[in-house]
């Protein structure tokens, strides 16, 4: 019995594998010669899809000398001449051979685009004119026709033009002399008007819904200013679906109402992000950072949010905090106020050992800071981000064995503009740069007067595909008296290092440095940060697929006084995962120079986040 059974079992698995490869066997295989590649894929294009059975065999030989003329005459081959040859096999695929003969191709001889009604005058509609594919004296080729075609009525219907047609669009051939002549003609009639803007489902006070409609009522209608409109409700952040559905059976005198169906995201979320680095630089152990973020994006019916965001590392914690309110504009003129507890570390501390007759390291530069400010954001015509801002800081640190508290009431104004090549977390080109002025004085109650000047510049370029350049250029200055350098607190001064500056060597512990006296007698040397900072970077990134990419790179430059400039080098190499969330980084850098302070050293750096 059991034998029985394992027989009608082996009889079912055979049945089912020679019908799955009985199904997917290839009945025909297709072979063109005399003509180029071009040529060649079209034809194939036109035959396809294959026959799957032998009935579907037989036609389609039937119908191959017509697929074959309608492949050549879609290119302008009007004078081709084709010979088929069809070997059958016995147990194999059928070889259909195709020989073509191209002959003369049919050139255009004239091309007549005339459009009737309001369209005509359309800036538009005169910039696409100028860019038409077709032209007289080019061969004439049927695809670039229908493009041409659908372009014209698709322009005009994303520029309102509902009631668009055709009363003429054709290509009449003369055969003996080998021309074509092509004439479209399209009456675009009235053009439609924006209706009023209904929104459902929102908690927002109206005015703001408003002043993110990038449109009026009355103004023309274009598919632009819809996704406009889109583009600025979810850029707001405060919704989590949106549609805008422009009702076009309720057109009352070429009037179109637009529905909005809203939907808020929920009134708090949560966002966690890991990062570490760690390897043979001045601190030998992995440092770990963990970043916790809380978000309301509407707090009340006026658009006012907050963000909070929690930062662990084992020396660097940080707790920051933002509340937006919307002025003019939700999104182009913001006022931000912020808070934060900050305690960091800067370059390192060494003290010279006699017995061995060199320094070693013991400690950073430590620092606590509180700050709170005010500041302006708005968004410019030009596209430039432009922020005002107050600020309030009092930062304790200990430098060279002495406690120093000084405060600072900033005054800034930060310009920054960001272009990018599409709107990826991963674009293939793009350039951001940042300028910012800041200036501390004693008569507004700070304990120096001091004037930071800082430029930051970023591109991103893809000349061949699969290759990407991304490269970095950090600039900085303070200035103020000589005598008041160690009152500039070292959050406010320049350090270099770190997966954002000089991989390979640890965060921020480059610099310049003082040597000291403590108390004890014992001498120390501590790096304190420098007055001017010049970091530039080159990387080249090779795409292995979608999803994965390879990278090489080059850091130099220093943080430095005049008195002390020793420009540092690092290489490195590193491989990244394009993350649904972003690119995802682990690399290694390695440090090519030492100083006084620093060996040559090496660092793993694994970062996430967009390019630009």
């Amino acid at each position: 019995m059991n034998n029985n059974i394992r027989l009608l079992l082996l009889i079912i698995v055979y049945f089912f594998v020679f019908s799955a490869v009985a199904k997917n066997e290839q009945l025909i295989e297709i072979n063109v010669d005399g003509v180029n590649e071009q040529v060649r894929q079209n034809i194939k294009a036109y035959l396809n899809p294959l026959p799957k059975s032998k009935s579907q065999r037989r036609a389609f030989i039937f119908n191959a000398k017509n697929q074959i003329r309608n492949a050549m005459e879609s290119l302008g081959y009007y004078q081709f001449r084709s010979s088929t040859k069809l070997i059958r096999n016995e147990h194999s695929p059928w070889l259909f051979e195709i020989s073509i003969e191209r002959g003369s191709p049919t050139l255009i001889n004239s091309v007549e685009i005339e459009v009737k009604g309001e369209l005509h005058n359309d800036q538009k509609y005169i910039h696409w004119r100028s860019k038409v594919k077709l032209k007289p004296n080019e061969r004439l080729n049927h695809g670039n026709y229908i493009d041409t075609k659908d372009q014209l009525i698709g322009l005009a219907l994303s520029h309102g033009y509902f009631d668009a047609k055709y009363s003429t669009s054709q290509i009449v051939i003369n055969r003996s002399l080998k021309v074509a002549n092509i004439k479209l003609i399209l009456d675009s009639g009235t053009r439609y008007q924006f209706g009023s803007v209904n929104f459902k489902g929102y908690t927002l006070d109206t005015n703001l819904l408003s002043q993110l409609t990038p449109f009026s009522r009355g103004d023309p209608y274009t598919t632009t200013s819809i996704s406009k409109l889109n583009r600025e409700l979810s850029s707001s952040g405060y919704f989590r679906n949106i549609k805008v559905i422009p009702q076009l059976s309720s057109t009352i005198n070429e009037t179109i109402p637009i529905k909005v169906e809203l939907q808020n995201r929920p009134r708090h979320s949560i966002d966690l992000g890991l990062g570490a680095d760690g390897g043979g630089s001045t601190d030998r152990n992995i440092d770990p950072r963990v970043r916790f973020t809380w978000r309301t994006p509407q707090i009340n019916k006026h658009g006012h949010s907050q963000e909070t965001i929690s930062e662990w590392s084992r020396d660097r914690p940080k707790l920051r905090t933002s509340y937006t309110i919307p002025l003019t504009h939700p999104l182009n003129d913001q006022l931000k106020i912020r808070f934060g507890l900050f305690r960091d570390k800067y370059g390192v501390t060494q003290v010279y050992k006699p017995i061995q007759r060199e320094f070693d390291t013991t400690d950073k530069l430590e620092s606590e800071k509180v700050l709170i400010g005010v500041g302006r954001q708005q968004t410019l015509t030009n596209g430039w981000l432009r922020n005002y801002s107050i600020l309030g800081m009092k930062e304790k640190y200990i430098q060279e064995d002495v406690i120093h508290s000084p405060r600072y009431f900033i005054f800034g104004i930060n310009y920054s503009h960001t272009k990018r090549g599409d709107d990826t977390l991963d674009p293939i080109s793009g350039f951001r740069q940042t300028y910012n002025f800041e200036y501390a004085d004693p008569v507004f109650g700070s304990s120096i007067r001091l004037a930071r000047l800082q430029a930051r510049f970023k591109w991103v370029f893809t000349p061949i595909e699969d290759h990407r350049f991304v490269s970095r250029l950090d600039l900085g200055i303070n200035i103020t008296k000589s005598d008041k350098l160690s009152k500039i607190a070292p959050s406010l001064r320049y350090f270099a290092g770190g997966d954002q500056s000089i991989r390979g060597y640890g965060y921020q512990e480059l610099g310049p440095y003082r040597e000291y006296i403590d108390s004890n007698g014992d001498l120390f040397r501590q790096v304190i940060g420098g007055r001017y900072l010049a970091v530039a970077s080159i990387e080249y990134q090779y795409y292995l697929n979608k999803n994965w990419r390879l990278a090489t790179f080059v850091d130099a430059g220093n943080a430095y006084d005049l008195s002390q400039f020793k420009p540092l080098v690092s290489i490195g190499a590193g491989i990244h995962w394009i993350s649904p969330v972003g690119p995802i980084k682990l690399d290694l850098g390695i440090g090519l120079n030492e100083t006084e302070t620093v060996a040559r050293s090496w660092r793993f750096h694994l970062t996430m986040g967009s390019t630009l």
